[in-house]
């Protein structure tokens, strides 16, 4: 047996003795929900008769293992409709999931022991034995909604660690444990990065601090592409819904998207056209949606030019349209790389917002390049070299993905197969054949793609970076470039980004390096402590040069105790602290305590600190000292 099969197969037993557990300990008033698997153990909701508290996990716990002890045989049976609601009559919420099953549907049930039964496809383990040498933990209880409706009862929702084996669960719970160590939301909060507030849900409110660790890393990425030939360009936050309409996102993507009413609201068009009304007025959003794709269908002539409804933009893309085709272009000129760090806002719901994860607000290091055909190959290449470059900087490593043409592709198919080899040629040379993943007919319905999925110091995957060839764009905005002969041909698009949302990879680094940022990241890297007020001239003077060279600094000249002013910038992770007194002052040097060094630096000179930040801004070194005395 595979071990994702065993896996599923002694969770899911596991939370029939969880299901049990609870009935013995709190009667048949209990109503039983469903207890699925899940990706560290398994959970089950419950209409308990109390509320249940952290006091009553240790009580289920024991209960559960003396049912295994029972060493009780497990039953499949096979039964009628009738029969299952007449077995389950004081269960209605498995009533309500028989009735709501197929008249054709076999029902099935497991018995534990003689006296617990409970509605299941299975599989199961054939005696409680086989589950004594498991591992399991109550995790946490929540409420949780039947069938995820607010309408409908609120249920306990009971969460369980599992493992096969106790040496599993204690590394599963020490990861668990360096993840809370490690939490983006709350060392954001600690070192004063960020912030978010109930009037702006899901879009952070950026500190200081934070703010000026996300300019620098905007700063890198510009550096990067400014060596690559990229051009930076800014557009409008919010547009006419006549731009989304064209690009296919009121289509395909309005229910996700910010509307700004115009001064008219949804107004109609003068006429009807084959029955479409090219107005959203009274409409909920699924009608609006369906509207909109049957509008999108044809040229978008039934909007009416007083239609000022706007939308703020969830994606770059159709601003760079605009922006292309504002000037007649030669293929002399291409590839034209149009990079782009604007605010991009999408609606999500509430219980899919996490921390920087997933926000409503954010900024990508988009780029839209335009090639030829014939330039799609050597411009990707380019594009993985500067992945690979930023990446190795913050020390993390990825896997690419590649994913091809879906059935509801739009464009040429003869266009699509040369893409698509284009793309596989190119993984092929990188990582070798089989040395990436194929996602067949997971690509986007206007072109072929390669997703990065990066690995973070707990071995979770993100995906953060994406290369997205477009065919569809090009033709929606009637892009064109004059080719050799002076015919106008259709440029392709390659969308791009690399670190993909800022708020996001700015996340993942936090929980990466623990809040300990590598120098050059620092929100601010020195900070600067004289040790009493006739230290303070000498103090002002090493942060003016440090400044002038570019270096963040953080002084503090209060005349109070010397240990409070090392602590607080012991707590925000500052690279270097500085101490002076009476000998620095006196020999023009400055003694350096390192972060996560026990000795301190001695009698370094001004040159030599100015040297050694420097070295460490520009090289974008990980480490803190390496040889930069030397």
């Amino acid at each position: 047996m595979e071990r994702e099969e065993f896996l599923s197969l002694y969770r899911h037993s596991l939370a029939h003795v969880l299901a049990k557990a609870v009935v013995e300990i709190f009667g048949t008033e209990t109503q039983l929900a469903i207890g699925p698997q899940i990706a560290d153990g398994f959970y089950y909701d419950f209409l308990l008769p109390r509320a249940i508290t952290e006091e009553d996990y240790k009580t289920i716990e024991t209960k559960m293992t003396e049912i295994l002890k029972r060493k009780e045989a497990w039953r499949r049976e096979e039964i009628s409709r009738a029969d299952a609601l007449k077995l389950f009559a004081d269960q209605r919420f498995k009533v309500e999931l028989i009735n709501d099953l197929p008249e054709d549907e076999l029902l099935t049930v497991y018995y534990t022991g003689e006296d617990f039964v409970d509605l299941c496809r299975g599989p199961h383990v054939e005696n409680s034995q086989e589950l004594l040498s498991a591992s399991f933990q109550i995790k946490s209880s929540s409420s949780a909604y039947w069938r995820g409706d607010e309408k409908r009862d609120s249920l306990t929702r009971i969460y369980v660690y599992a493992f096969p084996t106790r040496d599993e669960l204690k590394s599963h719970l020490a990861m668990i444990q360096e993840a809370l160590e490690r939490d983006h939301k709350k060392l954001g909060a600690k070192q004063e990065l960020f912030l978010f507030n109930e009037t702006a849900p899901g879009m952070p409110y950026w500190l200081p601090r934070g703010w000026k660790m996300y300019q620098t890393l905007l700063k890198f990425s510009r550096e990067i592409q400014e060596k690559h030939g990229y051009q930076e360009i800014s557009a409008p936050l919010i547009n006419n819904k006549k731009l989304w309409l064209i690009s296919g996102h009121w289509a395909h993507y309005v229910n996700n998207m910010f509307i700004v009413p115009g001064a008219n609201g949804y107004v109609k068009a003068d006429a009807e056209v084959d029955g479409v009304v090219s107005s959203l007025e009274g409409l909920d959003d699924e009608a609006a949606q369906q509207a909109a794709v049957k509008i999108t269908a044809r040229e978008p002539l039934y909007l009416r030019e007083s239609d000022d409804t706007m939308a703020a933009k969830p994606m770059n893309c159709p601003n760079a349209m605009i922006t292309y085709k504002r000037t007649i272009h030669s293929y002399k000129e291409l590839p034209i790389r149009y990079s782009e760090y604007d605010v991009l806002h999408r609606k999500e719901k509430s219980g899919q917002m996490n921390g920087l994860f997933r926000v409503q607000e954010f900024r990508q290091d988009d780029d839209h390049t335009f090639v030829m055909e014939s330039q799609i190959e050597s411009e990707i290449a380019d594009i993985m070299a500067i992945a690979d470059e930023i990446y190795k900087t913050f020390g993390v490593t990825y896997r690419a993905e590649f994913s091809t043409r879906p059935d509801d592709f739009m464009g040429d198919i003869e266009v699509w197969n040369r893409a698509e080899a284009s793309l596989k040629k190119i993984l092929d040379q990188k990582y070798g054949e089989g040395g990436y993943e194929i996602n067949e007919g997971d690509g986007a319905f206007y072109g072929p793609k390669i997703d990065l999925q990066i690995k973070d110091a707990l071995g979770r995957e993100w995906q953060c970076g994406t290369i997205q060839l477009d065919f569809q764009l090009p033709h929606n905005f009637g892009l064109t470039y004059q080719d050799a002969e002076g015919n106008m041909q259709m440029p392709v698009v390659i969308h791009r980004a690399i670190y993909g949302s800022l708020e996001r990879f700015i996340g993942i680094i936090i929980e990466n390096f623990k809040g300990a940022f590598p120098f050059w990241l620092s929100p601010y890297q020195v900070g600067i402590v004289p040790i009493r007020p006739e230290h303070n001239d000498y103090a002002k003077e090493v942060e003016d040069l440090l400044t002038a060279a570019g270096i963040r600094v953080e002084a503090d000249y209060a005349d109070k105790n010397m240990n409070e002013k090392i602590k607080y910038y012991r707590n925000m992770r500052d690279p270097y602290i500085l101490v002076i007194g009476d000998q620095e002052k006196e020999a023009r040097t400055v003694s350096i305590t390192v972060r996560g060094q026990k000795n301190q630096l001695h009698g370094v000179t001004l040159e030599q600190l100015v040297a050694m930040c420097k070295k460490m801004n520009e090289e974008h070194l990980i480490d803190l000292i390496g040889e930069v005395l030397a």
